[in-house]
């Protein structure tokens, strides 16, 4: 897998959200939408996609299902469902499929609209494809976990900042502050739902969801969609955006149920993150803007530690002093994230389109200076899959 290091980058990226986390038209809409848009921005057409990944729909194929509605036939596709990973999935395999030449120019696309399905009348967001609640709906979990009243997902975070805290003093002022840093990026953001500054008292009196998770610890639920462009290193270098070089990737999975998970202060995020640092021949140390999962805040916290940014154990520590928000030594969630931003239950193409901005010095009042490494850290399941993606500004940094 070394040999994709460079060899790949992002040359487009779009998103559609709304402040009133509502959007207009079909899933299909949104995806024709921006996926035109992220074309655009890199100079190509829809003619010259050879390669698609996506992972909604509802359908057996997702991928190939929105081949044909696009009208291309493609030489490569992906379909793999990791949750909030998925797309960081997706750009590590079509950047090894670029590199052994399947093909040339790859778009992966995701569009939701959990908030106006319910609104008019659908099912309630549980996560995963909001009709069904996804694989949340799924045995054995139906059978072994939820009889016991777990409520799904957020009472699994709960454990697993429940466990931290127990184990290493972590405090709920300290996860607060993860929010707080968070809408500090969002209130720079004019497209962020939520952009009113916080506090951490504002955190911790807002309503308890699942001990010792408050409302303000947890992800909004929107409409959004996504998409990025990927070609060839060398195509690239030729076209209208500065390109975000795929210089690390890697994936690690370590449970499906949160009663299997071998240990709740500890992620896959261990294994993805040192497989994407030693590919890029970086560190923590070397990203100017980290773009993590975050769900809930216990999940950016887990994430910090088990990438290495801190000692594990030591994360609340990390975030206490504001270094995740602006003017901070560890710059994330730079769009205002999951928890201002927007949500529609997938956050990973989120992470993708922004870490590529930062990368593109295209990210408005946000963005962070000199960016030159930017990580991108997909979370799916429940703490389950973890999809590490480093981008840099130049195939040999």
């Amino acid at each position: 897998m070394d040999s994709i290091r460079g060899a790949a980058a992002i040359v487009g990226a779009a998103d559609a959200v709304s402040p009133d986390g509502q959007l207009d038209g079909s899933l299909r809409d949104l995806e024709v939408s921006v996926i035109r848009e992220a074309l655009d921005s890199a100079g190509l057409v829809l003619s010259d996609v050879d390669g698609i990944a996506t992972c909604t729909g509802g359908l057996m194929m997702p991928s190939v299902e929105l081949a044909e509605y696009l009208g291309i036939q493609p030489t490569w596709t992906d379909s793999t469902q990791t949750g909030g990973s998925s797309f960081e999935v997706h750009l590590e395999h079509a950047a090894a499929a670029i590199a052994g030449g399947a093909c040339e120019v790859v778009v992966i696309v995701y569009a939701q609209t959990p908030k106006s399905t319910f609104k008019r009348g659908g099912a309630r967001f549980l996560g995963g494809t909001p009709s069904t609640g996804g694989d949340l709906d799924a045995a054995p979990r139906v059978e072994w976990e939820i009889p016991y009243g777990i409520q799904l997902p957020i009472g699994a975070y709960a454990l697993a900042a429940s466990r931290h805290m127990a184990e290493y003093g972590t405090t709920s002022e300290q996860l607060a502050q993860i929010a707080v840093s968070t809408r500090e990026w969002a209130s720079l953001n004019p497209r962020a739902s939520l952009r009113d500054p916080i506090t951490i008292d504002d955190v911790l009196a807002s309503p308890m969801t699942a001990s010792p998770l408050h409302k303000l610890d947890c992800c909004l639920v929107t409409d959004g969609a996504g998409a990025v462009v990927l070609t060839s290193a060398e195509r690239a270098r030729h076209l209208r955006q500065p390109p975000a070089y795929v210089l690390g990737t890697g994936t690690a999975h370590s449970h499906s149920m949160i009663s299997q998970m071998p240990d709740l202060t500890v992620t896959a995020g261990r294994e993805s993150g040192a497989k994407a640092f030693a590919m890029a021949g970086l560190g923590p140390e070397d990203v100017d803007v980290a773009e993590l999962y975050d769900s809930f805040t216990i999940t950016v916290l887990l994430a910090l530690e088990d990438l290495g940014f801190c000692p594990k154990g030591e994360g609340g520590a990390f975030v206490a002093d504001g270094r995740l928000g602006p003017g901070g030594t560890c710059p994330a969630q730079t769009s205002g994230g999951g928890l201002a931003y927007t949500h529609p239950g997938m956050f990973g193409m989120f992470l993708l389109v922004e870490a590529t901005r930062q990368i593109q010095g295209a990210s408005g009042d946000r963005q962070v200076p000199d960016v030159d490494v930017a990580l991108a850290h997909g979370t799916g399941g429940v703490l389950s899959a973890t999809s590490t993606v480093i981008l840099g500004t130049e195939a040999t940094l």
